[in-house]
């Protein structure tokens, strides 16, 4: 039998390091490199070498000379393809994540079965629908494809059961990747937890996130926040939408944006008007610099037109051979159809099974993945896309300003998760500044970790509010404004308008999930931005905001970048926001007096010109 190591911890020193061969590392021009053939060479032979020991605990091989020795994280495998039945001693291969295949490891003397049932104890194993000899490594990660819609419909006991057997999906409503982490982390419990009360539903929750309690000692730069008088909360009042006119007053005869800081103030007060928003997001989503001329906008326009079509060639390009023997690209592929598929059709630009727009929207995610192949496609990003490419109208456009989104998302799209692990934290924190009270009323119902807010963060709301609302709410965000991590203030304010129904009607843990998920569609945005824009100067008024909240909100000396008051546009102020439900009760309750007045007609149709998209 072969020399092997196995080891199924996450120490980088016990991972066997592979390398190219050396009659394989040809030298590649620049040509080279920049055509799309580059992107599929197949590498037909590896070497490998094992990084030398550092932490005394791994096996060591008698005098150090096996030839065909290897050892591997369990993290790292992917399937293990067993020999055919009657054709000579057993034998296993392991395949590794990144399509490196093990040389066969030979059983000369005995049952593969026996390293099989170890192995077992430490990964889920399941047999190939297509391949009756090889084993899956973590197979339930298909249920990824899953749609999330109905998931909080179901009894305590079925909602248990998922995420029993798929925690990543059932609880984190199946946009990310499963992670080996997550897996791990439920692995070879006894089967008496099968059916655990809902009482004890939070236990599994922490144990798909390690790491999310904020009061953990090990979790870095942990305050303890008492109550705090955050003092009485202002009035907040909304302007129109900017204008066309407006903005064109603010650009100068070679096309730059004058006075950017106001029309930013002016943006985040009332948003745009929507003949506006496909100049105006460029610039918010950095597409464009604030202080490009015109003719360097369109020199830009013309480069990255080019380096999108490269781009896009690339998986043009592929076969369907090539294509099956590249899974990354296959799995990405298939990710992208389904949820193509589930786009919401309510708008008229993604109407119909052919619809163009439908097409762009494939043919955008796919070019995406060969610009960030690392990252690729993972659920949940054609939400954030579909705004976007509605507002460009324009498929180059559309995928550099999603490229530009991306970049301030990436974080929740990766394995790990630590940007989801973040914000939970942090949203934590500002909630028990709030209100303690209703944070000590969640954690008895085994909700003190928000897990109910994982889709508002993980896709900016792009589920919780209609889809005009959402363009008005992310180009708000967008011009970062009034402070940082705005987006944890929303969720605030959201949370404060449902906090009374839930504390009366004392809901557990399914009750609060199912009735979060079903505010979808129900939100007010005007109201939403008004309250979390008053929290956030409620919270920079405070003499006494503690040092954590500073960091999360990038406060300086409890000062805040706020929109001026003055900006000569009071007449167009129609909507007054009403106080907290947080604060004690001698503070005045106010009522919305205004409301907003979005024409019809301004965002009923798209340009003649979309019909004439097709892509390349």
């Amino acid at each position: 039998m072969a020399a092997a190591g196995v080891v199924s911890g996450k120490d980088s020193s016990s991972v066997v390091e592979w390398t190219q061969a050396p009659k394989e590392r040809a030298h590649r021009g620049s040509e080279h490199l920049n055509s799309y053939e580059a992107e599929w060479d197949m590498v037909n032979t590896v070497s490998f070498k094992k990084k030398p020991h550092t932490n005394g605990d791994a096996p060591s091989h008698r005098n150090g000379k096996s030839k065909w020795s290897f050892l591997f994280s369990l993290t790292d495998l992917k399937s293990i393809k067993q020999n055919k039945e009657g054709m000579g001693w057993s034998y296993l291969v392991f395949c590794l994540k990144d399509d490196v295949v093990l040389p066969a490891l030979h059983f000369h003397q005995g049952d593969s079965k026996l390293l099989i049932d170890s192995l077992e104890k430490y990964v889920v194993l399941c047999e190939s629908s297509q391949d009756k000899r090889t084993l899956l490594v973590n197979c339930q990660n298909k249920s990824l494809s899953q749609s999330f819609e109905n998931l909080l419909d179901e009894p305590a006991y079925g909602l248990i059961q998922k995420i029993k057997k798929d925690p990543y999906t059932a609880t984190m409503v199946g946009f990310s990747k499963v992670t080996n982490y997550i897996f791990d982390s439920l692995r070879g419990s006894d089967p008496s937890t099968h059916q655990r009360p809902p009482s004890e539903m939070a236990d599994f929750l922490t144990d798909a996130i390690p790491g999310l309690k904020i009061n953990q000692q090990e979790e870095p730069g942990f305050e303890v926040i008492t109550r705090i008088d955050l003092g009485e909360r202002p009035v907040i009042q909304r302007r129109e939408p900017v204008s066309l006119e407006e903005w064109t007053k603010n650009i100068d005869s070679e096309g730059r944006i004058l006075n950017v800081d106001n029309m930013k103030q002016m943006i985040f007060r009332g948003g745009l008007s929507h003949a506006l928003r496909k100049q105006a997001w460029k610039f918010l989503l950095g597409y464009f610099p604030w202080d490009s001329t015109k003719e360097e906008r369109t020199q830009l326009q013309k480069q990255k037109t080019d380096e999108y079509f490269r781009m896009k060639l690339q998986w043009k390009s592929v076969s369907e051979e090539q294509e099956k023997r590249n899974s990354r690209l296959r799995d990405y592929r298939s990710l992208i159809e389904k949820d193509v598929n589930r786009t919401d059709r309510t708008n008229k630009f993604y109407e119909g099974q052919d619809n163009p727009g439908l097409i762009l929207l494939h043919d955008i995610l796919m070019t995406y993945c060969m610009y960030d192949f690392d990252l690729g496609y993972v659920q949940g990003m054609s939400d954030l896309l579909s705004p976007l490419l509605y507002v460009m109208e324009n498929e180059v456009d559309a995928f550099w300003c999603f490229a530009s989104y991306m970049d301030q998302m990436h974080q929740n799209f990766e394995e790990q998760m630590q940007g989801m692990k973040t914000q939970l934290i942090q949203l934590s924190t500002l909630l028990r500044l709030l209100d303690s009270g209703f944070c000590s009323y969640l954690e008895s119902q085994d909700s003190g970790y928000l897990y109910f807010c994982f889709r508002w963060l993980l896709i900016r709301f792009k589920r919780e509010f209609s889809f005009l609302d959402i363009l008005r709410l992310w180009e708000v965000m967008w011009t970062e404004l009034p402070c940082k991590n705005f987006h944890l203030l929303l969720c605030c304010a959201i949370l404060e308008s449902e906090k009374q129904q839930i504390m009366e009607k004392h809901y557990g843990f399914n009750e609060i999930l199912k009735h979060i998920n079903e505010l979808s569609m129900k939100i007010d945005v005007e109201d939403t931005l008004c309250k979390a824009e008053a929290i956030s100067l409620q919270m920079v008024k405070c003499k006494e905001l503690p040092q954590a909240v500073c960091e999360i909100l990038g406060l300086q000396d409890s000062e805040v970048t706020t929109p001026d008051s003055d900006i000569g546009e009071d007449e167009n102020f129609g909507m007054t926001c009403p106080t907290s439900a947080f604060q004690s009760n001698t503070l005045p309750t106010l009522t919305a007096s205004g409301a907003r007045n979005d024409s019809p007609t301004q965002m009923s149709s798209v340009s003649s010109d979309v019909s004439r998209l097709t892509p390349a």
